[in-house]
């Protein structure tokens, strides 16, 4: 996607997030984040923020890290640490090289895609623990969404530590995934993990944008899946591994 137009997402994914934060209660639990309560929720998001600014700005990853934060207003920090990064993300050409965990792109545009899809699943978060309707997700972000998540986490993981998804199983049938027009066919094979836009799935889960979403990222909602829903439940734990 163009980098403009997910930087105005961004932009527009933040707005929603603070006004969760502000209306939720710093104690509320957090009901997708067992244990987490929203002061927690905040502090996570604000050190993400900070952590790709600075790793922007030293073109390395900062140590030692996180910072300590305990003399700020913890919104405000939030806000401060939102805005540096919209700057750095906003100055800096997203071809501009800078440091990624991800080996196939180091590149200032790579953080301007992760930090929206960041956004997006934590405001969800901070929606759900203010006890807020949970805002709608454009479902050509959504599939951006679904997609980095299969192929830039699930594939990329896979390929590198397959151990940690042996841990959890086997997929052993395909698992499609369809938001708006956009479908994903997720498959096991002995080389490893591949996206396709194939059929022929177990299962299939669909819904709202904002669904899929939550559901691809371990969050309540209300995406259907028909068919087998093991299947649909070991991708799940796949996507659990990849995403943590």
């Amino acid at each position: 996607m163009e980098p403009t137009y997910l930087r105005e997402r961004l932009a527009e994914e933040f707005a929603l997030l603070a006004a969760a934060a502000r209306e939720a209660s710093p104690t509320a639990p957090v009901p997708d984040c067992p244990g987490w309560t929203a002061a927690d929720l905040i502090t996570h998001v604000t050190h993400v923020y900070l952590h790709k600014t600075e790793s922007m700005r030293r073109g390395k990853s900062p140590e030692p890290w996180p910072p300590d934060l305990s003399g700020e207003e913890p919104l405000a920090a939030l806000d401060r640490a939102y805005a540096q990064l919209a700057q750095e993300l906003a100055t800096r050409p997203p071809e501009e090289p800078s440091p990624t965990w991800y080996e196939p792109d180091q590149s200032v545009g790579f953080w301007i895609r992760r930090m929206v899809h960041e956004t997006i699943v934590h405001r969800i978060d901070a929606e759900r623990s203010a006890g807020s309707t949970v805002s709608p997700v454009a479902a050509d972000l959504a599939a951006d969404n679904v997609d980095e998540a299969l192929t830039t986490m699930l594939v990329y993981g896979y390929d590198g530590w397959p151990e940690d998804f042996a841990a959890v199983g086997h997929l052993a049938e395909p698992v499609t995934i369809v938001v708006g027009d956009s479908s994903f066919t997720v498959r096991q094979t002995p080389e490893g993990v591949i996206v396709d836009d194939g059929r022929d799935a177990g299962a299939t889960v669909s819904g709202e944008p904002v669904d899929v979403v939550s559901w691809l990222w371990g969050r309540g909602g209300a995406a259907s899946v028909r068919g087998n829903a093991q299947h649909a439940a070991q991708l799940r734990k796949f996507l659990q591994v990849a995403t943590q």
